[in-house]
């Protein structure tokens, strides 16, 4: 009997350049607008990787976090020109007008981030969202909205399956290899998984494929929400599922590249500065 095993494909360049580039005659707002729901108290940096990555991308981020990091980013205001800072009450009005929302990047796994998250995921199911990190790991599965982009690395994805009211799905599941599991759960959510490894494996619940490269430079804190940002800026104008794998194509391709120059020696910040510089290589 043959399994999905046997007919995933490895994710390549010819993913990244289904992306849709901005038009020669296009205007500002055109190319994305993108809104980023992340930070805390105790978690400063996760959302400002993913905002610089995004903010060259797309033509417009808001960004929205807890005051003290809103504050950190008015300061950092010449690094993102096209960038806005929203308060959290205001943050519903972006939510209506912007074309995808990143939610999670820095947010603490807490009571405040559960009703935060499950609260704007049930009341605007109809957009498209980036589910990461804090806000992934607290929000109730059965509100994950269709097409729903989830970036979860393996510890994250052990804590979503177990989570999974229906305990016999939970326990067949566990039968199953890695990328069939990946595959039931977005198949039953009717979502994207990106499970982030030493090699990604993603699934629209209808099929599976795997990304390979990258380095063990890539294990350090902020790289996997620069992915985020990064995937989140591609799905601003870009179908969701082509935005998952060329995000992580390019995500990892970047850091081979980053590899190529300093070898295992650099952070989350290189990684976002070296994205748009493999990124026009790719697509020239």
């Amino acid at each position: 009997m043959s399994t999905i095993l046997e007919y995933m494909e490895n994710v390549t360049i010819e993913e990244v350049k289904k992306l849709i580039l901005p038009k020669s005659d296009s205007h500002k707002g055109q190319n994305g607008r993108l809104l980023i729901i992340g930070g805390s108290h105790l978690f400063h940096a996760a959302s400002l990787w993913s905002l610089t990555v995004a903010s060259r991308i797309v033509d417009l981020v808001h960004y929205c976090s807890v005051e003290e990091n809103n504050q950190l980013v008015h300061e950092l205001k010449k690094e993102f020109r096209n960038g806005i800072v929203v308060p959290r009450e205001e943050v519903e009005e972006y939510i209506k007008e912007d074309d995808c929302i990143l939610i999670g990047p820095g947010m603490t796994r807490d009571e405040e981030t559960k009703i935060l998250t499950d609260t704007l995921l049930k009341k605007y199911p109809e957009k498209q969202w980036v589910i990461d990190a804090g806000a992934l790991q607290m929000m109730e599965l059965e509100h994950i909205p269709g097409n729903t982009i989830l970036t979860p690395h393996h510890q994250e994805f052990e804590t979503l399956k177990f989570r999974i009211q229906n305990s016999e799905f939970r326990i067949s599941s566990q039968k199953l290899k890695v990328e069939e599991q990946v595959m039931q759960f977005a198949k039953k959510y009717e979502c994207i998984v990106l499970l982030k490894g030493k090699e990604d494996i993603a699934s629209n619940g209808k099929e599976t494929r795997i990304i390979e490269g990258g380095n063990a430079g890539m294990t350090k804190g902020g790289t996997g929400d620069v992915l985020a940002g990064l995937i989140a800026a591609l799905a601003c104008t870009n179908d969701p599922w082509v935005s998952t794998l060329a995000g992580s194509f390019i995500n990892k391709y970047a850091g081979d590249e980053l590899f190529e120059t300093v070898g295992l020696f650099f952070n989350a910040s290189d990684l976002a500065d070296q994205i748009p510089k493999t990124m026009k290589r790719m697509l020239q």
